[in-house]
């Protein structure tokens, strides 16, 4: 019998699903499941305004969320420092499909989290991306070559499938057509895989 698969929508730059990747690692492993994480890139200037234009209402929920996530954050031992400038991310998020296809994602996935909230790593340059991708053993020419080339337009189509399901933010958890969003929905989302297992099988 296969492993039922939760899909995981994510982005690097987002503080909330940096704090839910350990919980999100101990569920599947607490449960045997697959794990599909796909980039879903924030477009924080929609929703948060453009940091030139932002209101003072907009600025006091920014300064909420660093410090809600990082009391989380000092829970789990994480270093969350905020960030210096809005990213776009697009070259991390590249790396994460990539690195899925070549057997180095947990060690990238947890690397480019652990870095970018350190501010160490700059997930908007190319080189710097490609450099972690080396120091973990991977290809960095042919990383390089599909975050220049089909990476692109693939993802893009990974978050117009993402939004036609209703994905429109990080982290979200979609399990049989069913979205979770955020970490705080992990323990619901356990209940829904327990009781699709629990059901007897349709004839």
């Amino acid at each position: 019998m296969s492993k039922p698969v939760v899909r995981v929508y994510t982005d690097y730059k987002s503080p909330y699903a940096f704090i839910a990747v350990k919980p999100t690692y101990e569920l599947a492993e607490a449960l045997d499941i697959e794990l599909e994480w796909l980039p879903y890139t924030l477009r924080i200037a929609e929703y948060l305004g453009s940091v030139e234009e932002r209101t003072e209402h907009s600025w006091r929920r920014v300064r909420y969320s660093y410090m809600d996530a990082r009391r989380y954050a000092n829970k789990q031992g994480l270093v969350l420092k905020g960030p210096k400038r809005v990213y776009n991310g697009y070259y991390a998020s590249a790396g994460m499909i990539f690195a899925q296809r070549t057997g180095i994602f947990r060690a990238y996935h947890d690397t480019v989290f652990e870095t970018f909230w350190k501010r160490e790593l700059d997930i908007d340059v190319l080189s710097e991306v490609s450099a972690l991708v080396a120091s973990i053993g991977g290809d960095a020419a042919a990383f390089e070559g599909y975050a220049e080339g089909a990476g692109r337009a693939e993802q893009e189509a990974i978050v117009a499938e993402a939004e036609a399901m209703g994905v429109f933010g990080v982290p979200m958890f979609v399990f049989d057509g069913e979205l979770f969003w955020g970490g705080d929905r992990i323990d619901l989302l356990r209940e829904r895989i327990e009781e699709s297992r629990a059901a007897p099988a349709s004839e």
